[in-house]
């Protein structure tokens, strides 16, 4: 019997989603799996709208917004089932999308996580911007992607369709081991939002954990469909949950140098949104640097907890600054970093 998968959607007031893009999962191909929508207290009519047209399907009401993180760790207590997918709402998936990363993960049993490609649903020849064909980060933990280096994303030629371990997997569509999940806890639900797929790899990724592509899935995602890219609020959480992820995840010896680096390096995104006319945003970098100060020992604190039982697996890390590659170098293209990132 194939293993029995849960597609876990976490709704935030996005009933337009649910009414567009739940007919996709309905079309999957796989013989054993079940969806499951986790509410996180929307206000709109969405759980109206899901007991008047899906009466049969589960569905997890929460009293309160937990964000990404809390959202899906308080949705998925008890939840029975081989594997999780974490589904953005906003997601159209394709018939065969689940069939070849399942198999891929029984093939390979220290593949904790994967991902199916993620295509622009908007612009179908496009990569992404959320994971396109896997995540990557470089020396001070900045996240680029397989077909996406900051905003340029690149046109899918099928140039990065080989199954490849990376470093971490998209949110968006996140398939991970049950148990596994629960090994690890889940998402870190101090995040809220923005970042908490990376630490959760980064963690799996210092317990031996692999972490993979497998491009045969295809999907295509919307994004911005809670907060946009340009927000304010997203800028202050992806900037502050950054630092918190390096200081959980890397070295003492790592955080002597880079954390100085990574301050400095963040002082200039602020200062190019403040030329830019962005000045929300750098005023969010320079509050998301006092929160991650005032929780400093309370980060540190939880290191413990992240750095135990250490079999560092450092696949998939770019061993230079991706800053410097990309606006000074000029290097916009995953190809051109290739030889740089760390491999087994």
């Amino acid at each position: 019997m194939s293993p029995k998968v849960i597609v876990a959607i976490l709704n935030y007031n996005t009933r337009n989603f649910l009414e567009k893009f739940l007919p996709s999962v309905w079309h999957t191909d796989y013989p054993n799996y079940e969806v499951l929508i986790i509410d996180n207290a929307s206000t709109d009519d969405s759980l109206e709208y899901l007991r008047e047209n899906h009466p049969d399907l589960p569905v997890v009401a929460l009293p309160k917004n937990l964000g990404f993180a809390g959202g899906y760790n308080e949705g998925l207590k008890g939840i029975e089932g081989d594997y999780y997918v974490l589904l953005n709402s906003d997601v159209e998936v394709t018939p065969g999308w689940m069939n070849p990363v399942i198999q891929h993960m029984e093939l390979d049993k220290q593949v904790a996580a994967s991902m199916p490609k993620l295509l622009s649903y908007r612009e179908g020849h496009l990569f992404e911007y959320a994971g396109a064909s896997g995540g990557f980060i470089d020396r001070f933990g900045y996240p680029f992607c397989r077909g996406r280096v900051f905003d340029v994303c690149e046109k899918d030629e099928s140039q990065y369709n080989s199954i490849r371990e990376v470093f971490w997997a998209s949110g968006a569509a996140m398939f991970i081991r049950r148990k596994v999940w629960e090994e690890m806890g889940g998402l870190d639900a101090d995040y809220f939002a923005h970042m908490e797929e990376i630490d959760l790899c980064w963690r799996l990724k210092n317990r031996g954990y692999k972490i993979t592509c497998v491009p045969d899935g295809r999907v295509y995602h919307l994004g911005g469909g809670t907060l946009t890219r340009e927000n304010p609020r997203k800028t202050r959480l992806n900037f502050r949950n950054a630092l918190i992820t390096m200081v959980k995840n890397m070295s003492v010896a790592e955080l002597a140098w880079k954390i100085p680096i990574k301050l400095v390096l963040d002082g200039v995104a602020g200062i190019r949104f403040f030329i830019g006319g962005q000045w929300s945003n750098t005023i969010a970098i320079i509050q998301a640097h006092f929160l991650f100060y005032a929780g400093l020992p309370y980060w540190i604190a939880k290191r413990k907890e992240s750095r135990a039982n250490l079999k560092p697996n450092k696949t998939g890390i770019y061993k230079g600054s991706i800053i410097w590659a990309y606006f000074i170098r000029r290097k916009k293209h995953f190809s051109q970093l290739e030889t740089s990132i760390t491999k087994r």
